[in-house]
């Protein structure tokens, strides 16, 4: 078995499974089209199934150590009623974690630091990625042509190296939904950690973080690429009548934080997610809304499960073929599962379908809420060792 590799895209698909390849003794090469690593992206929010990723990654610790537990807080109504109410400690004992709080860029930090130095290239983006026999994919990026035994494809939504593989896929859609999002410039009196607020056609939540800031963001039914002169003062118009700590959290952000992107879905599947020595990874592979908070954590997933199936399986071909028989399904059944949720969240504009979701969730037993998230929660790493 060959032990080069060349992955395409530093984020966090991309470091993780650098990351796995070399743990098993891979040589491993990391693109990045990016010349600053700003680490763009406000907070995320990692479920146990990503942490155990993180865990045989040997990252877990360091990540668990940056982040705060999301233990209190859950779904409201704009007035400030409750929907359903989280319970962090039920779900930590079901999984053995809480779901955690934590900064993109302090987690894209981590995983670099566990690279080796000089293993990521910054400001070079993969122009060629080609089968160039039947053990080699050739890469050219920048002024440099390489030949890999592998290649991973982690190059997020808007994937080339997908369009090259499946060109007449017709790719990510528009879901509707555009997201606006920043972390606050200073510490927020918040008495829970995370909560998610519906309200008619949008949705507002925060995370909150170990140094007392959070996350904050704004789901607005709109047009795609729909975009606001004054980002702030436009959220501010829309949520001022909105619950607290909504407002503060507006005012505790600087306008120039302000992020703001449409939420785009892979709505038709993937045929397969390798293509000869080539291997589709988290946002290449399966972009999802993010409703169910598991677009990073299957990202994780992935990594670990290619790296994995490359370390037990005697060829190249045999673990790329485990990696899309193992990932397929799982990536594709949670992408449903995140579009789903989305309908019946902050999308519901009806007044009508509100009140009959409102009224379902404030029935709906703990117990069967938790069961639900354990669905995609309870996932199991293979090992690397």
């Amino acid at each position: 078995m060959g032990n080069k590799a060349l992955v395409v895209g530093g984020g966090i698909g991309g470091l993780a499974a650098a990351i796995g390849l070399h743990r098993i003794g891979w040589n491993v090469t990391v693109v990045e089209r990016t010349s600053m690593l700003a680490d763009t992206g406000a907070g995320i929010s990692l479920a146990a199934n990503g942490l155990r990723a993180l865990d045989e990654l040997g990252v877990g610790g360091a990540v668990r150590n940056a982040s705060r537990g999301q233990y209190t807080g859950g779904t409201r109504t704009p007035r400030g009623g409750w929907l359903a109410r989280m319970d962090g400690w039920t779900l930590e004992k079901a999984v053995g974690a809480p779901i955690v709080g934590i900064p993109r860029s302090t987690l894209h930090r981590l995983l670099r630091e566990a690279l080796p130095t000089g293993s990521l290239v910054i400001g070079s983006e993969a122009h060629t990625v080609e089968q160039s026999g039947p053990d080699t994919v050739r890469v050219g990026y920048g002024t440099t042509v390489c030949e890999a035994d592998l290649v991973v494809a982690a190059d997020g939504i808007g994937s080339k190296v997908r369009g090259r593989l499946f060109p007449d896929h017709p790719g990510p859609v528009y879901s509707g939904s555009t997201v606006l999002r920043a972390i606050t410039e200073h510490a927020v009196d918040l008495r829970t950690d995370f909560e998610l607020t519906w309200g008619q056609g949008s949705e507002f939540g925060h995370i909150a973080f170990l140094d007392g800031k959070a996350e904050w963001h704004a789901v607005l039914g709109l047009p795609a690429e729909t975009r606001f002169d004054d980002p702030l003062t436009e959220l501010r118009r829309r949520f001022h009548t909105w619950h607290d700590p909504i407002p503060a959290l507006l005012d505790a952000t600087r306008a120039q934080a302000v992020l703001h992107h449409d939420v785009s879905e892979l709505r038709t599947p993937l045929p397969s997610y390798t293509a000869g020595r080539i291997a589709l990874l988290g946002d290449a592979a399966h972009p999802m809304t993010p409703n169910l908070g598991q677009g990073a954590c299957q990202a994780l997933e992935d990594a670990v499960t290619l790296a994995a199936a490359l370390s037990a399986e005697p060829t190249v071909e045999t673990a790329l073929a485990r990696y899309d028989a193992e990932r397929r399904p799982r990536g594709q059944d949670v992408t449903r599962a995140a579009r789903q949720a989305g309908r019946m969240g902050g999308r519901l504009s009806h007044p009508l379908a509100v009140t009959m979701r409102n009224t379902a969730m404030r029935l709906t037993p703990s117990r069967v809420a938790t069961r639900m998230i354990l669905r995609h929660h309870a996932w199991e790493p293979p090992s690397l060792n």
